[in-house]
């Protein structure tokens, strides 16, 4: 049997990065998934049909806007109206602008990457979680950056809602214990993203520089860490932060 046969897991971002790996990993140990994007798009919905052929699973592709709370809401509605359990919820999807200085940053900037970093994550998590009080079990995992531990400069907006996902994941751990519900954050380095791709040439080198394995990481090597959060052997953790970034 495989490591997550029988588990039906929701996965925001899927359509690319860290979230298209995500849910191709998460089907490889057995899943079934929701996977998550913003809108109907044929490729895409090849793309999951192909993943659920090859490794014989279920992929429901699942629309909305994480910045609109109806269709958020009608999505979370239509999985619990087939109802099937909900084991594991994987926030993935966020963004990040282009690197500028905090005191040339705009506040509307800020709060359109809070909305998505931050806001989004926790509607979603308020509306999943109540399915999962209802079985008594589930494992969410929260996609952070260590930018959100350590800092970056000119980035103030993305590192703070990235930290505001790292003291979330630790308020609700305690909150679901008691309802068999572990909550957990993984806080990427430098991984080969379309997102990675927007920090400015002079700070990534800097920042590569730092990473002890000289490399960037791979989306799927952030998956197989999800994999194993949303998975029983990981049974006896919860309210923690772990980083994948290659030794900094």
């Amino acid at each position: 049997m495989k490591l997550l046969s029988g588990k039906n897991v929701i996965v925001t971002g899927s359509r690319r990065g860290i979230g298209r790996a995500t849910v191709e990993v998460l089907a490889e140990y057995g899943a079934n998934i929701g996977a998550c994007a913003r809108k109907y798009d044929e490729a895409f919905e090849k793309d999951m049909m192909d993943i659920a052929e090859n490794l014989d699973v279920q992929i429901w592709p699942i629309y909305f806007d994480v910045t609109d709370e109806n269709q958020m809401k009608q999505a979370v509605q239509s999985i619990r109206s087939q109802k099937i359990s909900v084991d594991g919820l994987v926030n993935v999807a966020g963004i990040a602008d282009e690197s500028t200085s905090f005191q040339m940053t705009q506040i509307d900037k800020m709060k359109r990457v809070f909305e998505v970093n931050f806001f989004s994550v926790t509607r979603l998590t308020q509306y999943v979680s109540r399915l999962m009080t209802r079985q008594n079990r589930g494992s969410i995992v929260n996609i952070s950056s260590i930018a959100g531990i350590d800092g970056t400069p000119a980035q103030y907006e993305y590192v703070a809602s990235k930290a505001a996902i790292i003291g979330g994941t630790k308020s609700l751990a305690r909150e679901f214990a008691d309802y068999n519900i572990r909550v957990n954050t993984v806080a990427p380095g430098m991984i080969d993203t379309d997102m990675g791709d927007k920090i400015e040439p002079q700070l990534k080198n800097e920042m590569l520089s730092k990473v002890l394995m000289k490399r960037t990481g791979r989306p799927e090597e952030i998956g197989n860490v999800v994999a194993f959060l949303v998975s029983d052997l990981s049974s006896y953790m919860t309210g923690q932060v772990i980083r994948v970034d290659g030794g900094v």
